[in-house]
């Protein structure tokens, strides 16, 4: 196809169709600069006032009303509401990391050998059987390693698996 139809045909100008013509990988997006906010001149005092609250009582403690009463007040801040209580909830957690109060997120991950473990539960289920209701129990075996489970329903009265039933 000539790069006029290809335009055509996807709704693109010339210069998409040869960008992808000479790369079959589409550029990385750029990355914009954060933009400014109306807050960014109060987040210094914001953080001030939070890592002064690590040593207070914790009724003593600034809640989110209070910082937002204090930067008004004192500092003359026109700031909504909504912005200082968006920042204090991704700032605070951090701050209780930096002053070493709260552990870092970690993550650590299970490993299990194969044949080694495995987690069985027994309970009752209530199934449908050729028209009327019947109480089973039911045999649930779960292998730690691969994940696969096995599920099992025996008839409570006689015994009998219903393993095709189900």
């Amino acid at each position: 196809m000539s790069m006029r139809e290809l335009e055509r045909k996807h709704g693109v100008t010339w210069r998409t169709v040869r960008k992808a013509l000479d790369s079959s990988w589409p550029e990385p997006r750029k990355k914009l600069p954060p933009r400014a906010t109306p807050l960014d001149p109060y987040k210094m005092v914001i953080d001030e006032i939070l890592r002064a609250d690590l040593d207070a009582p914790r009724k003593q403690r600034h809640m989110v009303t209070r910082i937002f009463h204090r930067l008004v007040e004192e500092h003359g801040a026109d700031v909504s509401y909504g912005v200082v209580r968006y920042y204090v909830a991704g700032r605070k957690p951090e701050i209780l990391v930096e002053s070493g109060k709260a552990p870092l997120e970690a993550f650590v991950p299970q490993t299990h050998l194969p044949g080694h473990e495995a987690e069985v539960d027994f309970g009752d289920v209530t199934v449908r059987l050729g028209g009327e209701l019947v109480t089973c129990y039911l045999f649930s075996f779960r292998l730690s390693y691969s994940g696969k489970a096995v599920h099992r329903p025996v008839d409570r009265t006689i015994g009998v698996s219903y393993v095709s039933a189900w």
